[in-house]
């Protein structure tokens, strides 16, 4: 809009600027996912402690729960939402799965569009991974020497509701999961169950938790189904402690 003056012969044009939209403010989400079932001492297989519930005694935090944010639309669960300035540049470009015995480790990973996997082998004897990406991949089978590694690129990566399954075709006691997704608001639970979610968009989105033995932790439902809890995100959101409660 412009107004108009005339001061003798000249012209004085004055421009009102239309009102600012208001700016994407930020926030961080964190809470605790702990374990709701009987704790039990899981037996070594393969040598090893199984890895599917990894139970901290002193507080029942749970360990390797994947969290993370979703659109309030069920239609847009796997769409990008808005990102932090801090958080454009996806870094780092390669997130590594390892196999430095007879496990994966770590044995959830996840990933933001724009990363590769390397699968690398740094035991003594080969591996075979094999990945079963569905039908929109990857599809990954085959030997890592020891000391070598394999790398799955970015291209290969599409966002989706759930894990990538990842197994060795010779001891099928190993197993991990990757997670891929559109926009950098996930993590994984630490040993105590913790998670910490930084520089999320303020305002209402949707938490996601899955466990490999809980499935959806939050509700019974996928997301593209309404699954989830609906949180609005301020400067600092605690949504507490979230039970997990296996699968009977």
């Amino acid at each position: 809009m412009s107004r108009t003056s005339l001061i003798g012969a000249a012209v004085l044009t004055l421009t009102l600027a239309a009102p600012a939209e208001a700016q994407q403010k930020w926030g961080t989400v964190k809470g605790q996912v702990v374990w709701a079932g009987p704790v039990v001492v899981p037996r070594p297989v393969g040598g090893r402690a199984p890895q599917n519930v990894v139970v901290n005694p002193r507080n029942n935090g749970l360990k390797w729960v994947v969290v993370w944010l979703v659109d309030v639309d069920p239609a847009k669960v796997t769409e990008p939402i808005p990102t932090h300035p801090a958080l454009a540049k996806v870094m780092p470009a390669k997130v590594e799965l390892d196999c430095p015995g007879l496990e994966f480790e770590p044995h959830v990973v996840a990933l933001r569009i724009g990363q590769s996997l390397v699968l690398k082998n740094s035991s003594g004897v080969p591996v075979n991974p094999d990945l079963k990406g569905g039908k929109i991949g990857p599809h990954l089978i085959g030997i890592v020497p020891p000391g070598k590694n394999v790398e799955v690129p970015a291209k290969e990566f599409k966002p989706r509701l759930m894990p990538i399954p990842v197994a060795c075709s010779v001891n099928n006691w190993m197993k991990a999961y990757a997670f891929v997704f559109s926009h950098p608001y996930f993590a994984v639970t630490d040993a105590d169950g913790n998670f910490v979610i930084k520089n999320a968009p303020q305002g209402k989105y949707r938490l996601v938790v899955w466990h490999e033995e809980c499935g959806w932790v939050i509700g019974e439902k996928s997301p593209a189904k309404g699954g989830g809890k609906v949180i609005d995100i301020a400067a600092l959101t605690d949504v507490g402690k979230i039970q997990a409660k296996p699968i009977e």
